[in-house]
């Protein structure tokens, strides 16, 4: 009776034998078995390999969970899944923050409060204590101001600015846009309602 092949985990690697995994290409065939440094690109393939199963076995199924699994895992890596993810909720539509400074706090309460009355945003935060230095007439300038933080409807963007240019006493005012990607629906579906549409 021949001997049986010895399978023991010394002589495994994964489940295959180590006479199968092939040699690393810059070690001579008559050296020793590869090290556990060589096999670490096949440890890395069988990963790959397995994350691109998941993927394909998603796509293919179509099932829900697992293509939201996956959209998430993308959103954690600088894309806007997030944001694309809540325009598709039927009670909520895409949103930004907007950054407008004012000189002082009665400038921007009256401005808040004329963007409210044309529905233009939901809410305007008023920030006081602010100071800017900038790059202006030639020299750097220095000024005490207040920041608004305005929370409205993506679509209402072009709008708002016309209004804060058209009611400020700046020459140049500060509009600047930041894409809200998620947060409390509840919240955003509020936002929605308390503005309109254009």
């Amino acid at each position: 009776m021949q001997p049986k092949p010895d399978k023991s985990p010394i002589s495994l690697f994964y489940g295959i034998p180590l006479d199968l995994v092939p040699p690393h290409p810059r070690r001579p065939s008559s050296s020793p078995a590869p090290s556990l440094h060589y096999r670490a690109p096949l440890v890395r393939a069988l990963c790959v390999l397995s994350i691109g199963a998941l993927t394909a076995l998603a796509c293919k199924t179509g099932c829900a969970h697992s293509q939201r699994r996956l959209s998430f895992l993308g959103s954690r890596f600088g894309t806007q899944a997030a944001a694309t993810g809540m325009a598709a909720e039927s009670s909520t539509v895409p949103s930004i923050v907007v950054y407008v400074t004012v000189p002082n706090r009665e400038a921007g309460k009256k401005l808040s409060e004329s963007i409210i009355k044309e529905r233009l945003a939901a809410c305007v935060n008023i920030v006081p204590g602010i100071e800017s230095i900038y790059w202006w007439e030639g020299k750097v300038q220095s000024d005490s101001e207040e920041l608004l933080i305005i929370k409205t409807r993506e679509s209402l963007l072009d709008a708002l600015t016309e209004h804060v240019k058209a009611n400020h006493e700046y020459e140049v005012p500060e509009v600047i846009a930041l894409p809200i990607n998620g947060g409390n629906l509840k919240y955003l579906e509020w936002l929605k309602n308390s503005t309109r549409e254009k």
